[in-house]
Parts: C-alpha cells; sequence; structure tokens
C-alpha cells in the first residue's frame, strides 16, 4: 500500500482508531438499548467475517495512510466469537492499515466459563486487553439484570483474564434497584480487590424502548431517586480516588498510565473506523472531518456489504459547529479537560469568556495550570447542563 499523508486536522495527535462491532449476544439484557441481537440458531461466522473484511478494505479506500493505534472489539458479545474469527478480523485491520507497535487491541467478553476458556485463543489472536461485563457481585441483582453468569463465575473469568492479559478491566453498574450507599461501598471495594488497574462504573439508566422502561414506568421497578444517586456516585470517587483508581473519565476509573487509550481517543475526539452492523465512525476525509453509521440490522448489514461492499447507510460532514460541540462534548467528560486553542480551531470561534467566567464563579469549571479547561469535582454530576451552556 502506497504511503499518503491524510489530511490534518486539529485532534490528529488523538490517534486512529478501528471499532469493531459484533451485534450478537446469547441472550438480551432488560436494561439493554446496545444494537445487539439473539440469534438462537447460531451465527454463520465465516460470512460475517468475510463481509467484515470487505468493509474493512472499503474503510482503508477512504482513509488510507493511518497508523492505527487501538482496535477495539465491542458489542454486543464479542467473545462469542471463535478465537479464527477474531484473527481474522485483526489480520483484515493489519492488512488495510500500520498497526503501531504499541497498539491497543481490546475484546469485550462476558465471564461465563465457556467464554473464558477462549481467552487463549483471544491472545494468540493479537488481543492484549479484554473489558469484562462483570456488571455487578451480587448474584441477586445478577438475576434481576438478566445476566447468565454468576459471581463465582465473574470471578473465575477475571482470575483467567489475569493469566492471559497483562491489562484488563471490568465493569460494574451502580444506582441498581434497592442499593445503598454501604452495600455499593462494599461492593466496590471488592471489585477493586479484584481489578488490576481500571474498573467502568456506570450508573443504571432506564432507556425507551427496554423492558426496564416499561417496568419503571409501571412502578413494578424502582430505581434510586436523585439524592441517593448522587451518594452513591460520591462513594464511588471516594472509594475509587482512596484506593488509587481515580476517575479519568466520567464513568472510569484506572491507576495512572493503565487508562483505556481506545476511549481516550473517542473522547479526544480522534478519528475511527466503525466497522460492522450500526458502527458509527468519525473519518477526516479531504472534503472534512465526517460522520459515518453503517445498516444496523445484522442480516440487512451482511447484504448490503455483499452487494455494494460497505454496510454504511449514512454519511453526515460535519460543520465547525458540530465538530466544536462535539469536541466539547466528549472532552469535558475527561479529567485532563479541553484544550481551548482546539475548540476555537474546529469552531471557528474562542469559548465565550463570560459564560466561562460565570461557570467559573460557580465553582463548575476550573482552568488548569497547563491552560486547559476541566469540569471540577462539583461541575461533573452536572457535566450536560455545562456543556450546554458553554456551547451556545
Amino acid at each position: 500500500m502506497p504511503v499518503m499523508t491524510p489530511p490534518d486536522h486539529p485532534t490528529r495527535d488523538a490517534g486512529f482508531g478501528v471499532y469493531l462491532h459484533w451485534p450478537f449476544c446469547a441472550a438480551k439484557c432488560p436494561y439493554c438499548d446496545f444494537n445487539s441481537h439473539v440469534r438462537h440458531a447460531g451465527v454463520d461466522q465465516p460470512r460475517f467475517l468475510a463481509a467484515f473484511r470487505r468493509e474493512i478494505a472499503h474503510a482503508a479506500q477512504l482513509v488510507p495512510g493511518r497508523t492505527v493505534t487501538s482496535i477495539f472489539l465491542g458489542g454486543g458479545t464479542p467473545s462469542l466469537m471463535a478465537p479464527e474469527t477474531v484473527a481474522g478480523l485483526l489480520d483484515a485491520v493489519a492488512g488495510a492499515w500500520t498497526i503501531a507497535a504499541d497498539a491497543e487491541v481490546t475484546l469485550e467478553a462476558n465471564p461465563t466459563s465457556v467464554e473464558a476458556s477462549r481467552f487463549r485463543g483471544y491472545r494468540a489472536a493479537g488481543v492484549n486487553r479484554v473489558s469484562l461485563g462483570v456488571q455487578a457481585l451480587n448474584d441477586g441483582d445478577l438475576k434481576r439484570l438478566g445476566r447468565l453468569h454468576s459471581v463465582e463465575e465473574a470471578l473465575a473469568a477475571v482470575r483467567v483474564a489475569a493469566e492471559h492479559f497483562e491489562r484488563f478491566s471490568f465493569d460494574l453498574i451502580y444506582a441498581r434497584p434497592d442499593q445503598t450507599p454501604e452495600a455499593w461501598r462494599s461492593e466496590l471495594r471488592e471489585a477493586i480487590a479484584h481489578a488490576a488497574e481500571h474498573l467502568s462504573l456506570y450508573q443504571l439508566t432506564i432507556e425507551p424502548g427496554t423492558p426496564f422502561f416499561g417496568l419503571a414506568r409501571t412502578g413494578r421497578l424502582v430505581t434510586p431517586d436523585d439524592d441517593l444517586s448522587r451518594a452513591l456516585y460520591d462513594v464511588t470517587q471516594d472509594i475509587c480516588s482512596a484506593h488509587g483508581l481515580p476517575a479519568y473519565e466520567i464513568s472510569n476509573h484506572a491507576r495512572p498510565g493503565a487508562e483505556s487509550r481506545h476511549n481516550q481517543l473517542y473522547w479526544r475526539y480522534g478519528e475511527y473506523a466503525g466497522i460492522g452492523p450500526g458502527a458509527h465512525g468519525r473519518l477526516v476525509l479531504p472534503e472534512g472531518r465526517t460522520g459515518t453509521l453503517t445498516e444496523r440490522a445484522p442480516e440487512a448489514w451482511l447484504a448490503r456489504v455483499e452487494g455494494e461492499g460497505h454496510g454504511i447507510v449514512e454519511t453526515e460532514a460535519l460543520s465547525a459547529e458540530d465538530q466544536g460541540d462535539e469536541f466539547l462534548m466528549m472532552g469535558l467528560r475527561l479529567a485532563e479537560g479541553i484544550d481551548p486553542a482546539r475548540y476555537a480551531a474546529l469552531k471557528g470561534r474562542p469559548l465565550d469568556t463570560g459564560r466561562l467566567a460565570a461557570l467559573t464563579a460557580d465553582g463548575l469549571v476550573a482552568r488548569r495550570d497547563d491552560g486547559r479547561i476541566g469540569v471540577t469535582p462539583r461541575g461533573a454530576p452536572v457535566l450536560n447542563a455545562v456543556v450546554a451552556e458553554l456551547a451556545a
């Protein structure tokens, strides 16, 4: 492949990532509104792999000459793939672009014993980091959340991950029905005892169209109110910070140096190709930064790729206004904050000094010693309101 110089943009140094979306799950969790699908009759993995290869090749035609700094296999449940399928996907990416020597390659996995047994194969395929969907360390809550594993299976999977991968993470959901700050504090301490470097801690949200939404609307599912949710959030920050895993992003905690590089790429507004059913992308084309979206339905995506060479159904040329707003919304999630000069380069105008001064006076944002602007601990729980005020 000839070496080509990509068009420049203000966040070029954030890296180039590839997101591979495997949309299949063994079961649909009642809180999940992601693009995931259950196929009891099985999935034709060789056929889907061939389609992924075609879409990767198409993306490489759109953005040639990139150096891939991170690859993320998300879903759905990528750990339902055979290791040979994962190897085929990673080989296709390596054939399309240059892979950085220190590239992070993450695979999301469910912690059942069957999937954990595949970890050796994933490591051989080139995966060097796994993210485990543990979600709770309480069997009753796991059942309520629709998870198919037990706490015992989850912790066994964590141990297997630690044997095969130097880097691993797992997810927990908090603000669950009937959860107390005391119980969450204890659960977090147990999680930290098993997590070597990284935890993703998400507050349960009730999304329209999910079974939980219907239950909540009829009163059969009651989640913590705003005051209790805030108390649970505060426990999260306090316990993780005290144990050396401060928040580097609103929902993600890591020991210094162990942050997820792929997620940092998103939040720093880097460039990434979205491959697979329902995948979003942000590509810098000769005509400017462009958003892409592929067909959501797996079989419809498959047919489109086989017929046209790709599954993209929507492209959007992002205006300067769009880019500035996205950069602000993503970057302020990070503890490191944003570079106001980069915001101005994307947006075409600087941040409003009056609005910035007012938010600073209210203790919601602060300017760092290096000139970056970030939300304060007081501002983080009301991030959406801070972003809306600065973007106006």
